[in-house]
């Protein structure tokens, strides 16, 4: 089993999800994170005061998904989350050696 996790922009959030349904992906959990990489911030200005926001918004989307997917997952969200500009995101994947279902103590790919 996988973890894949993606750090994406917000306005990118229903395509992946969409994406990933029509995969069969439906498991996920989403958090609203701030970070920064490429892009490092910005600058604004609010009441003629300027000033530096250093951490974005983003999303961070987790899904724990079979091997024989995990590819196929990265691929979809890759292709779902693209705009073509710094900050589209990154998307990371791990092993998962256990994953056990809390309600029915299903474990390993059943739980998935």
């Amino acid at each position: 089993m996988k973890m894949v996790q993606a750090i994406i922009r917000h306005e990118k959030l229903g395509d992946v999800k969409s994406a990933l349904s029509e995969i069969g992906v439906v498991g996920l959990n989403v958090t609203e994170i701030q970070g920064r990489g490429v892009q490092k911030g910005a600058t604004r200005q609010w009441r003629g005061a300027v000033y530096d926001v250093d951490l974005l918004p983003k999303i961070k989307l987790e899904t724990v998904v079979d091997d024989a997917i995990a590819d196929r997952a990265v691929d979809t969200i890759q292709k779902a989350a693209f705009t073509g500009n710094i900050g589209d995101g990154k998307i990371f994947v791990w092993t998962v050696d256990l994953v056990v279902r809390v309600r029915t103590n299903e474990r390993g790919e059943e739980a998935i």
